[in-house]
């Protein structure tokens, strides 16, 4: 619990106001009144025995510490059952987060002067005896002073290096896009781990835009997107310098915060100035109002507000003006249009007889009646399907590379098509007497798309192309991915925060909404964060991944009175995710994250029964999994490093071949599958060679691909709408 302002701390510290709060602890500002000066008061809440041993020992190490870019930690204590705290220099002034909100993006030679600036503060750390690594470096924890000093804060989080033994002033700091791939998990960290992150800040000051998570790119989920691109009028030396920071292995980047900082003032021949004397503009007398403005700008709803501000997109206040311009113009001529229909419509409804007989002819739902009679009530269409929707929503993007598909996988087509031609066969064949649909169900997709900048839900016709023109269907301030349909094809579950395709999304909450977007509401409460959802056939639950245990288990959450049960109870090191509804509702199968590698495993809806269900060795990851519509396969993707994804089935019942059979679909990449309700077609994620990841679907037999999608964004998370059966 954060701590209220005008609380005595240690019978020393006055609290004046918090000034950042994550999972792990908050960070104050408060007055030493022993002193009478202000200081910074970092608490991290771990109370453990081990820890606070481990703290002492540290904090006295931080203590020593002198540098002329880092406050200077001044005491250091622990509370029982509380806490552990260190009071640090309070460093005026706006950190770079604000002031890329107050200017838009920072200049080049801005960007070289920061980052001199921070290496010159790692090289200190890291060549202490013993080594520091800060391991959170972040927008949020650099610091303007008002006459232009550059300070790196925040040390709550650092690690102390004594020969092979590694100990730690709290948890590890795992913020999306900032931190580098060996730091999530067990990974060990180490000096150039700060120089990820730093590269990973100057991109995001540079180009305005979190770059991707280093975690989904050393799985190679996705791809970094080359900083030129995201700002063209950045030269291509301190581009390269930046990405090279920002390598994937550690053995790639710069060794030594030294190098960077070398390689930085290299990229620009006017960057002149001496070691320690990096200055950028200071920020405006006024800045205080500035930042007070922002606070007074209205309330944010709890489940809207991430834990900090780096986990969320910059966007520039330019560009915030213009799109809400636009979106006004949107709001205003959607508003105009559909007054100009509901006037027409009320003139044909009550006053018919002023429409020539043959032209009402023509028009079906007009009254057969005169102006004076009473109009017959349109029936309200509902959808009643008899095929369920099963898909599980995935979390991750997987770039392609040129890699073809192992040769010696090509034996099992011939078997995984005429299974599929099977199932085809058996479904029913629809036509005009007896069903509303053919060949995909109500025609309608939800999907995720970044295409505003923040991902949000949109629902387009399944033609052509459709979805470039597709419905918006939420407009959260913190994004919304994941989409879900309820069986009867009348709601939407889905998640948000969600500012990207993460492989995890933390801090994220279950949301439900109409199909038309209206009526969204929480449904769980986003500890640590919930994702991954999936409505079940009968309508009555939904399963998700959640890390409320600290680590990713799968929950049921009853629609009706949004109770919860825990379906697993594993360890850190065995996460189960992903689940998926059989169409009967008897099971669900799901994914396992063990050692890094992703298996297949099912279980009964009840959590009894858990097995595994593919064995593909170390070198394959197994993910995904879907049934389909009949029950009798399930589908799933798979991949290996450096090889784009592409999908296999199993059979349900039969356990004799747990290696799967690969589907004949013969496309660059395919991957997060959903059937079509009538079981012929399957809507993914696809990515034609140098393409952007669009919506595309196919026969599930393969054949001719058809794109939904084709805009400049990136379009995941496909969920094909249930259909209904015409009476």
């Amino acid at each position: 619990m954060a701590l209220e302002p005008d609380t005595l701390l240690h019978k020393r510290y006055r609290i004046v106001e918090i000034l950042g709060q994550g999972g792990m602890g908050s960070v104050y500002r408060a007055v030493d009144e022993n002193l009478g000066v202000p200081v910074a008061v970092k608490e991290n809440s771990f109370t453990t025995e081990e820890y606070e041993r481990q703290f002492r020992l540290e904090a006295v190490i931080l203590a020593s510490l002198r540098h002329n870019n880092m406050p200077r930690v001044s005491d250091h204590f622990s509370l029982d059952d509380q806490g552990q705290y260190l009071v640090m220099d309070f460093i005026d002034g706006e950190d770079l987060r604000q002031r890329m909100e107050r200017t838009g993006l920072i200049s080049e030679e801005e960007a070289i002067h920061i980052g001199a600036a921070m290496c010159d503060a790692l090289f200190y750390l890291h060549t202490r005896k013993p080594s520091i690594i800060h391991r959170d470096i972040k927008p949020g924890n650099v610091k303007i002073t008002s006459d232009g000093q550059i300070y790196l804060v925040d040390f709550g989080l650092a690690k102390v290096v004594q020969g092979s033994q590694v100990t730690t002033t709290g948890a590890r700091a795992m913020t999306p896009g900032y931190s580098p791939p060996e730091q999530y998990g067990t990974g060990r960290t180490d000096a150039r781990s700060d120089i990820y992150s730093l590269g990973s800040t100057l991109y995001a000051a540079l180009s305005g835009v979190i770059p991707e998570d280093g975690l989904a790119r050393a799985m190679d989920n996705m791809q970094l997107t080359s900083l030129r691109k995201r700002n063209a009028s950045i030269s291509r030396r301190l581009a390269n310098t930046i990405e090279k920071a920002m390598a994937v292995d550690p053995s790639d980047r710069f060794q030594d915060a030294d190098q960077l900082k070398k390689a930085l003032l290299g990229s620009a021949s006017r960057t002149q100035q001496k070691s320690s004397s990096y200055t950028v503009t200071p920020p405006p007398p006024d800045f205080a109002d500035f930042v007070a403005g922002k606070q007074n700008t209205g309330p944010v709803p709890a489940s809207d507000k991430p834990a900090f501000d780096e986990e969320k997109p910059f966007v520039s206040p330019r560009k915030r003006r213009l799109e809400e311009n636009k979106r006004r113009r949107q709001r205003n001529v959607f508003a105009f249009f559909v007054l100009l229909i509901a006037g027409i419509a009320g003139i044909l409804f009550f006053a018919p007889n002023i429409v020539p007989a043959q032209v009402r002819q023509m028009i079906p739902f007009l009254p057969l009646m005169t102006a004076t009679s009473t109009p017959t009530q349109k029936p309200t269409e509902i959808f009643t399907p008899t095929q369920v929707n099963t898909k599980t929503v995935p979390t991750v993007t997987k770039a392609p590379t040129n890699t073809k598909i192992p040769a010696s996988a090509t034996a099992t087509i011939t078997s995984a098509t005429e299974t599929l031609q099977a199932q085809a066969s058996a479904t029913l064949a629809p036509t005009e007497s007896s069903v509303a649909w053919t060949g995909g169900g109500t025609g309608q997709i939800a999907f995720a798309s970044n295409r505003t900048n923040i991902p949000q839900i949109y629902l387009s016709d399944v033609t052509e192309l459709a979805g470039d023109n597709a419905i918006q269907l939420t407009d959260i301030t913190n994004g919304a991915c994941q989409p879900d349909w309820s069986p009867d094809g009348m709601k939407i579950v889905f998640i948000s925060p969600c500012l990207g395709t993460d492989e995890i999304y933390f801090n994220a909450s279950l949301y439900i909404m109409n199909a038309d977007g209206s009526d969204i509401h929480q449904v769980t409460d986003g500890l640590g964060g919930d994702f991954d959802p999936a409505w079940s056939p009968d309508g009555t639950r939904i399963a998700f991944t959640s890390l409320r245990d600290k680590h990713m288990e799968i929950y049921i959450l009853n629609v009706a009175d949004n109770n919860l049960l825990r379906l697993t109870n594993t360890t850190q090191d065995i996460e189960p995710r992903q689940p998926a509804w059989s169409p009967d509702n008897s099971q669900i199968v799901y994914a396992v994250k063990r050692g890094g590698v992703y298996q297949v495993w099912l279980m009964n809806s009840s959590g009894e029964n858990q097995e595994q269900i593919t064995r593909n060795g170390s070198e394959l990851l197994d993910y995904l999994p879907t049934w389909s519509p009949d029950g009798s396969t399930i589908i799933f993707n798979q991949r290996k490093p450096n090889v784009r994804p592409y999908l296999k089935m199993l059979s349900a019942s039969d356990r004799t071949n747990q290696q799967g059979e690969l589907l004949p679909i013969e496309v660059f990449q395919i991957e997060d599958v959903d059937y079509s309700p009538d079981g012929l077609l399957f809507v993914y994620e696809g990515q034609e060679q140098s393409d952007n990841k669009d919506i595309l679907y196919i026969p599930v037999t393969g054949g001719q691909k058809v794109r939904l999608t084709s805009l400049p964004a990136l379009d995941y998370d496909p969920a094909w709408r249930p259909a209904s059966v015409a009476p």
